[in-house]
């Protein structure tokens, strides 16, 4: 929050109070490191309302899924839920100094060993999931439990206390003072508990969560625990309903007019009479517009819906380049007091898909050129510390793409934060594609937490529900898809509704539609536009290339593909997908398969593969040779890639297949100073050549208009010597949370990296920071991903470095493996943790 921003907040009448006094006292660097970077969602958050971080202080400890005597006594009879209070585990005086210490978000799932059988085999009923120990198969690793000391003052008695989860996985059990509070069963939507009646003000009070990964939601890895953030949410009794504030903004000429909606609950026991006031401010903090609503009558234990309107003059839109934000403040008055107060991110723009030209944003005519990608990351599986999302969508911008699809669920808040922040659009989609009542409620809860972002584009109710596209359930599936596609529409009437269909979209689920989304079969596109030419198309899931970093010739006993052009049997290279999507006016774009590798479903290799191929970043975001056609051919800058790499030992006189990707005109290849010629650079294609290898450089060179405008050297390199630490920032927030990810590589005498470098390395990290996670994108690694060690993989590595919650310097140092290969010069790098980042 800026100081600005933080003044005019005060100004609307909103105080700032501290926090610290919910969090145990080593936390209070999280309390303020919260408020300072994150305004929307902070530990300092508006008064009368508080909405606090839940996230430090934490002890885990696995339980069991069928022994009770293993699960801390929980089930051993059928007495738990009989009467209130009972639950020992979640007492304040249950000792639990035997559990160990954990921080949100936590996946144990990537903690636990690869499973294998006496052959040395993975469990392939646990293929898709990345082979995990999780499942009913697996009642000694499946289950988790949590607890968390909670101190509530006094002055809280009167207040609403809610216990907010914005995601766990999966079957979730809540008790709070040996209370039973409630039950979850869905691993992405959120959810919340009331804790009010159940809590002693200014006494000692114990959370206790017990968590069952047994089942998951989808059929990749899912990971398994509180893998997301948890909140503690105070307000008074007269509150705003929870993700109720709506800010629908329309843009035109010189001026956008604002719709605001919003709910007020009343959970006192008396009627109010209630008004609000709204503020909307401009991303420097300067108050733009202003409402206000008339009182009305709130009966006890009802609610009443808020309507009113507002004007914004020259607005700055939201767009790719400039993702402008607003900000709109709301509070309730009765009887001259602010009751509540709340606070949404909102962008004005405009966006729509043309089924003659494609997608419009901002009336301005744009390609999609997207991306899908789960939740998970090397060394933290799906805990990803909130940099880490802004970390990956940085990745991703930087060969061009500026859209994402959120496969195959609701996203986590963070990734939706850093899209509207970082102008990428999103195209938002649920777990389930059902008009069940849990089904419609995730649904619903998606739609009405993240309809205030100007990043989605779009609401996705479902991928590749085959079942539903058959003769067989067909009818079925078009009475779902309706009741979904007019839920979203009553919650949200700005966004078009669509799925990603793995078929010809002629009936069944694909008839309520707005947008048509094909998943792969390139021949359905152009067939479907003539017959149906008034419905937009864009490409919801294609390519499915694989690859793996830094490898050449694909070799099924070593389980790697070749960089050049491998494809699953389904799939499409990048050029072939990019040169039908992005060639027509009518396609408006799409979203290739897969930004990053992602852990299970390892394709087309089975174990001791683990991880799939198909991303065009590896599991650690280092790019492999895809990345840069889509550099070339999604951005805008000049743009040459020279590969492979230049070391081929005993390969001397054989052909080698040198390919260049670039969006100059011509291409000129040298070897070792010597010409091979000069080639025209073909729209949304590439240029090889066929060179007899002979140590030394290949050079290539990239002309436009008769100019050179870009060189790239590949060279052989000699034996690897020292060690280089590399990190994305070097200074960061020392509040607990923030990362910096570090990048090691092997250097040759002459200072030159060795693609081929594949040495076992170890780790250590002292000072005011932790090693959270290792990993080096190698689909085929059953190493440990939180083990202070990693072998490089084809020349790279990765750390994922966490600062504490003090302020100070974090030393990090890379050194052979003892007893492997040669000596290497170790390498060590240092990092400075502040309070001042905000």
């Amino acid at each position: 929050m800026t100081d600005m921003t933080r003044r005019a907040l005060v100004g609307a009448g909103l105080a700032l109070p501290s926090a610290a006094s919910f969090l145990p006292a080593a936390s209070a660097a999280e309390t303020r490191a919260s408020g300072a970077r994150n305004p929307a969602e902070s530990a300092a958050a508006l008064a009368p309302r508080e909405r606090l971080r839940c996230d430090s202080g934490w002890r885990f400890a696995l339980g069991h899924g069928s022994d009770p005597t293993k699960d801390f006594d929980f089930g051993f009879g059928q007495a738990d839920f009989s009467k209130t209070g009972i639950i020992k585990i979640a007492r304040p005086d249950f000792d639990d100094r035997a559990w160990r210490s954990v921080d949100l978000p936590h996946d144990w799932a990537v903690e636990l060993p690869f499973v294998q059988d006496d052959k040395g085999e993975g469990d392939a009923q646990l293929r898709s999931h990345g082979y995990r120990p999780l499942g009913r198969r697996y009642p000694a690793t499946s289950v988790g439990w949590y607890r968390r000391a909670l101190d509530i003052p006094a002055s809280d008695l009167g207040r609403r206390i809610t216990l907010e989860f914005d995601g766990a996985m999966r079957d979730v059990l809540v008790f709070v003072n040996g209370c039973f509070i409630g039950r979850n069963a869905n691993g992405y939507a959120p959810f919340a508990f009331d804790l009010t009646d159940f809590l002693d003000y200014g006494g000692k009070n114990a959370i206790a969560v017990r968590v069952d990964a047994s089942f998951g939601d989808g059929w990749f890895y899912e990971g398994a625990g509180l893998y997301r953030h948890v909140w503690l949410r105070k307000t008074d009794p007269l509150h705003f309903g929870a993700w109720e504030t709506v800010v629908r903004a329309t843009p035109g000429a010189g001026a956008a007019t604002l719709e605001l909606v919003t709910t007020v609950e009343n959970a006192g026991r008396v009627a109010a009479d209630a008004a609000l006031d709204w503020t909307i401010l401009d991303a420097r903090g300067a108050v733009v517009a202003r409402a206000t609503a008339p009182a009305q009558a709130i009966a006890a234990s009802g609610a009443a819906t808020y309507r009113s309107s507002a004007r914004v003059d020259n607005p700055a839109l939201w767009s790719l380049e400039t993702p402008h934000l607003y900000t709109a403040v709301v509070k309730v008055v009765a009887n001259g007091a602010v009751r509540d107060a709340d606070r949404v991110s909102f962008g004005i723009r405009s966006a729509r898909f043309d089924a003659d030209r494609g997608f419009f944003l901002n009336d301005v005519s744009l390609k999609i050129q997207g991306t899908c990608n789960h939740q998970d990351h090397a060394g933290v599986g799906a805990a990803l510390p909130d940099r880490l999302q802004t970390y990956r969508l940085e990745v991703l911008k930087g060969m061009g793409c500026n859209a994402v699809r959120s496969s195959h669920n609701m996203p986590t808040p963070e990734w939706v934060e850093a899209c509207d922040r970082m102008g990428v659009m999103l195209l938002c989609e649920t777990r389930q594609m059902s008009s069940n009542p849990s089904g419609m409620a995730e649904l619903e809860l998606m739609v009405k937490r993240f309809r205030n972002s100007p990043s989605i584009i779009g609401w996705s109710i479902g991928n590749e529900e085959y079942l539903l596209q058959q003769e067989g359930l067909m009818k079925q599936g078009k009475r779902i898809a309706q009741a979904m596609v007019d839920r979203c529409h009553a919650l949200d009437p700005t966004r078009p509704v669509t799925a990603a269909v793995n078929w010809n979209n002629e009936a069944g689920l694909s008839e309520p539609l707005d947008i048509v989304g094909f998943n792969y079969h390139p021949e359905f596109p152009e067939p479907f536009h003539k017959k149906y030419p008034e419905r937009p198309i864009y490409g919801s899931e294609t390519s499915s290339a694989i690859a793996t970093r830094g490898e050449y010739r694909t070799d099924a006993a070593r389980h790697v593909m070749s960089s050049y052009d491998g494809v699953v049997g389904w799939g499409t290279t990048p050029e072939q997908w990019w040169g039908q999507y992005g060639a027509h006016d009518w396609l408006a774009g799409g979203f290739a398969w897969t930004g990053f590798d992602y852990r299970g479903e390892p394709t087309p290799y089975n174990w001791p593969s683990n991880s799939s191929q198909f991303g065009i970043v590896d599991l650690c975001g280092f790019p492999k040779d895809y990345f840069y056609y889509y550099k070339a051919w999604w951005g805008k800058a000049p743009s040459l890639h020279l590969f492979p790499h230049w070391n081929w030992p005993g390969q001397e006189g054989k052909p080698v297949s040198v390919w260049v990707y670039s969006n100059l005109d011509e291409i000129e290849l040298l070897l070792n100073g010597q010409s091979l010629g000069r080639k025209a650079m073909p729209r949304l294609k590439h240029v090889e050549w066929q060179v007899p290898y002979a140590p030394g450089v290949i050079e290539a060179i990239g002309r436009r208009d008769g100019r050179i405008v870009l060189r790239e050297r590949r060279e052989t390199t000699g034996p690897g010597q020292r060690l280089r630490l590399a990190a994305d920032r070097t200074m960061i927030a020392a509040d607990g949370r923030d990362v910096a990810m570090l990048t090691v590589d092997l250097l040759d005498a002459r200072g030159r990296a060795v693609p081929t470098a594949n040495d076992a390395l170890r780790f250590r990290v002292s000072g005011a920071g932790k090693l959270i996670g290792v990993g080096n994108g190698n689909p085929n690694s059953l190493e440990s991903d939180v083990a202070p060690q990693r072998a490089l993989f084809n020349g790279l590595a990765q750390l994922i470095v966490q600062s504490t919650g003090r302020p100070g310097t974090i030393t990090i140092d890379a050194f052979a493996a003892s007893g492997e290969g040669p000596r290497l010069v170790p390498a060590s790098l240092r990092l400075t943790t502040t309070l001042a980042i905000a």
